[in-house]
């Protein structure tokens, strides 16, 4: 068992193990960490230093073994344990999650859908059932330790409320309201909104050079 890692290393770790999972599944056996940096648009010595959190992984001369690091980063992410998701407000977004449900995920799946209106009520999409928000204070959800939030601005604060009841653990919040919570909830903010006006004025003030991409 490692020790707790920084917080920044822990959000690029689903990021490297998806890259590896495809170098992986193309056959690569070993790979540096400049060739790492090169896919996954991080410098290698931020990569190095991250790998250095978790063991000695790496042989120098060598590089990494892809499906030793792979395995160890499925085991440390718990990619063989399912976590279940709910997910709250079936608009278009919503839906667009439901049919995604992770698929390249084993290990997260969105199990129950909540939404006010009721022509979408007793409905499935992509096999997971969409019950009445009014429904989800009463329903066990002693299971699912994360929701998926999106809902309008208006109610998004309200519902926050109401899943802080069922026992939740995390949120995922696309909504562009920041929420209030008690301190041992954590909440991701994802506002795609700003996240694009950050990439057009990226495109406009900080132009790449060639060879350059990712993030910046």
């Amino acid at each position: 068992m490692i020790d707790r890692i920084p917080q920044a290393t822990a959000k690029r770790l689903p990021l490297y193990y998806r890259i590896l999972q495809h170098l992986s599944s193309s056959g690569k056996k070993r790979i540096s960490s400049s060739e790492l940096s090169k896919v996954v648009q991080i410098d290698s010595a931020t990569i190095r230093k991250d790998f250095s959190y978790l063991g000695a992984l790496g042989r120098k001369g060598y590089g990494y073994d892809v499906d030793r690091l792979l395995s160890f980063l499925r085991e440390t992410l718990d990619q063989d344990e399912l976590t279940k998701v709910m997910l709250i407000g079936v608009g278009n977004l919503g839906t667009a999650l439901l049919k995604y449900n992770f698929f390249k995920n084993n290990n997260t799946q969105i199990v129950r859908a909540y939404d006010n209106d009721r022509s979408k009520v007793g409905r499935e999409i992509a096999g997971t059932a969409i019950h009445h928000l009014d429904d989800m204070l009463t329903d066990d959800n002693s299971d699912v330790p994360a929701a998926i939030l999106t809902v309008p601005a208006g109610a998004a604060q309200s519902i926050a409320d109401k899943l802080v009841l069922t026992g939740i653990s995390g949120i995922l919040n696309f909504t562009p309201v920041r929420l209030s919570v008690p301190e041992h909830i954590r909440v991701h903010h994802i506002d795609l909104a700003v996240e694009l006006q950050a990439l057009i004025y990226f495109l406009k003030n900080y132009p790449l050079e060639p060879n350059e991409g990712g993030d910046r």
